[in-house]
């Protein structure tokens, strides 16, 4: 038997990596988040465990969202699909409650730290690929330099790590001349790299981001901040518009499909569209409880038909909220908004103004990306949201 010493000091390890591997591969993560799990379960003090996990209203309603999907499967009629939901939302039932009881206040730092040194490596990474020194793999290519993870997860994933660094600059008086000259290099080479990557979605929650940390900054003066937000957002929109092309071309893109937007015509934009209309007929005639957790793919393909839609059958609406209303209605939209209501009121509590100010922004850019696809079912975003929920919201001084 582990001893509890050497069990603590091992969970630590296995968290430092599991924030490092998080943003760089999905393998490596998988196998620590399989370690943890094992180690867990076959530890024993039960007890305690459960105490703890009873004791934080955020780790209940995660279970209860979970426990909604199951719920849903009583009224679905394709169960192997209900089966990959539940799959893909088991962080929610086991993964958040098993971190929450193991991560400790001394070494948030070093999770932090993990996190974003990982990020820094996929920057340079991606840099490497953009100025054509070495050859684009997995992912990347030379217009999208992301070689990791899609710019799907990638951008709004690098939105956090920049608030993280930004927030330091700012708020951090400790901070040696060196330390401050480096972690203000190293965010702004960041929100570059935001800049010369594809996700669209990732660079509306950077500006949501940057509005956020500077309103924490003026924090006693709104007219001061509502003035910074009017200067800074729209100069950096410019000066990102002007010098990178392929934001350039992605913002003028958006704007004609939005523009010019036919259901016939499958555009990026013009999908998600026309995701939002299909879904929300399917919405309007299963308001409550939904179709069940496994038959979107069968109700979205009914109403694609009738509307004559030429986007293609859908498992995803590309919309954490729709997705959520048309498995499980209001009761699915419910719990996945008590999750959020938690973050934010269990945030207020925290004497940590970095943990205060970062347990808000976390749910505040996440609300706002769910608009443009389901961030909590995919595995970069959730493991992420996840593994920073587990130690943001935790009373360490209760439990």
């Amino acid at each position: 038997m582990i001893g509890s010493f050497d069990l603590d000091k091992t969970y630590q390890y296995l968290l430092i990596i599991l924030a490092f591997l998080m943003p760089l591969t999905v393998a490596g993560a998988n196998f620590v988040v399989a370690l943890i799990v094992l180690l867990w379960f076959f530890s024993g003090n039960y007890k305690f465990k459960v105490l703890a996990i009873l004791s934080n209203k955020l780790v209940i309603a995660s279970i209860l969202f979970y426990l909604i999907h199951v719920l849903g499967m009583l009224w679905t009629e394709d169960i192997m699909w209900g089966l990959e939901i539940l799959h893909k939302m088991w962080y929610f039932l086991l993964f958040f409650p098993i971190l929450f009881t193991i991560v400790q206040k001394d070494y948030i730092i070093f999770y932090l730290s993990a996190f974003t040194l990982a990020i820094g490596l996929t920057e340079l990474v991606s840099y490497l690929i953009w100025f054509e020194i070495i050859s684009p793999f997995k992912n990347a290519s030379l217009i999208n330099p992301t070689p990791f993870m899609s710019h799907v997860s990638y951008n709004p994933i690098l939105t956090i790590a920049i608030y993280i660094v930004m927030h330091q600059v700012l708020f951090n008086n400790d901070l040696s001349r060196l330390k401050f000259l480096s972690y203000s290099f190293f965010a702004l080479s960041m929100t570059i790299n935001m800049f010369i990557t594809g996700g669209r979605a990732g660079q509306i929650m950077y500006f949501a981001m940057l509005a956020i940390i500077i309103f924490q900054y003026f924090n006693t003066s709104k007219i001061k901040s509502i003035i910074a937000v009017l200067v800074f957002i729209p100069s950096i929109f410019f000066v990102a518009y002007e010098s990178s092309s392929i934001f350039h071309n992605r913002v003028n893109d958006a704007v004609k499909e939005v523009i010019a937007y036919e259901k016939t015509t499958p555009t990026s934009v013009g999908k998600r569209i026309t995701f939002a209309i299909n879904s929300w007929e399917i919405i309007k005639n299963n308001p409550l409880i939904g179709v069940g957790t496994g038959d979107l793919p069968n109700e979205y393909q009914k109403v694609n038909e009738k509307n004559k839609s030429r986007t293609i059958n859908a498992t995803n609406t590309h919309n954490m909220y729709t997705l959520v209303l048309i498995q499980n209605g209001l009761l699915g939209l419910i719990g996945l908004l008590s999750i959020f209501y938690y973050q934010i009121k269990l945030s207020l509590n925290s004497p940590n103004k970095f943990i205060r100010d970062l347990g808000i922004t976390l749910p505040l850019l996440y609300l706002l990306v769910m608009w443009s696809d389901s961030y909590l079912l995919g595995h970069y975003t959730t493991l992420v949201f996840v593994f920073f929920s587990s130690f943001l919201y935790k009373d360490f001084e209760k439990n």
